[in-house]
């Protein structure tokens, strides 16, 4: 079993994100002796204990993106904590630093497990977080980590998965699965094959997981960030529509998961 040790340091920066009252500070924890740096956005105003959902960034790392998704989450309700996985708030430089970064984690599922199931202690230790009521969310690198916190046994309400890897090396740990999974995907994504889609099919049903797949045509993979372009061919591009149907998608997954609905019930 792999032991980490929690530790937070925190410090309140109150922000106005598109007119809503949200507020974002950083929150420092740990995985063993490894120092973590995430980020928390959660509603400036809380009336009791509400769902806490993890964010799990892509291989570039906890960048503008992920935490841009922690306050659109934090907006809906909720409070939202985006994980730094690579340890000190560490960015990649460049697509080569990502996929080395990337694969370093990729290559070992338990100190990836590990330094998921890190931020989702860190997010549950929130003040105005239910902790009985949490799930996290990943974006490519990310939605393989959280499937994989999924499969380490984790107490999750849901899990979801924005155009993530779903291989995993050890099929037989989906039996441990506590939480309901949804994985959104791009139907033309070449980084995620047909075959690996019906592998994971195929684990989900073995397992007797409560598993949701949506895939969208014309997508490919990195579909929810803007920055990747327009252009199909490169393999990865953004497509509007599969973001917004993503995103909704999510929302109405987690007004089924959380229960009582979270505060997204619209």
């Amino acid at each position: 079993m792999v032991r980490f040790v929690l530790s937070l340091l925190v410090v309140w920066m109150p922000v106005l994100v598109q007119a809503a009252a949200v507020e974002t500070r950083t929150v420092e924890y740990r995985q063993g002796d490894t120092r973590l740096v995430g980020y928390l956005a959660r509603p400036a105003e809380i009336k009791g204990p509400v769902p806490g959902v993890l964010v799990v960034h892509e291989w570039m790392g906890l960048n503008d993106y992920a935490k841009r998704r922690a306050e659109q989450l934090a907006e809906l309700g909720y409070v939202a904590l985006a994980a730094d996985i690579y340890g000190d708030g560490k960015v990649a430089a460049d697509v080569a630093e990502a996929k080395a970064l990337s694969t370093q984690y990729k290559s070992d599922r338990a100190l990836l497990r590990a330094r998921t199931a890190a931020g989702l202690e860190a997010l549950k230790a929130q003040a105005g977080v239910d902790p009985l009521q949490v799930a996290a969310i990943g974006y490519c690198f990310g939605g393989t980590a959280v499937l994989e916190l999924a499969r380490s046994g984790a107490d999750l309400a849901g899990v979801v998965s924005f155009h993530g890897g779903l291989d995993t090396p050890k099929v037989q740990d989906a039996r441990q699965i506590r939480a309901k999974v949804l994985a959104l995907h791009g139907a033309d994504d070449p980084y995620v094959p047909a075959a690996q889609v019906a592998a994971f099919e195929d684990e989900m049903r073995a397992a007797g997981v409560d598993w949701q797949l949506i895939a969208y045509g014309g997508a490919v993979h990195g579909f929810t960030n803007p920055a990747n372009g327009s252009d199909n061919s490169k393999g990865a591009a953004y497509n509007a529509k599969a973001d917004q149907r993503s995103w909704a998608a999510m929302r109405q997954f987690f007004n089924e998961s959380f229960a009582p609905a979270g505060p997204a019930s619209n």
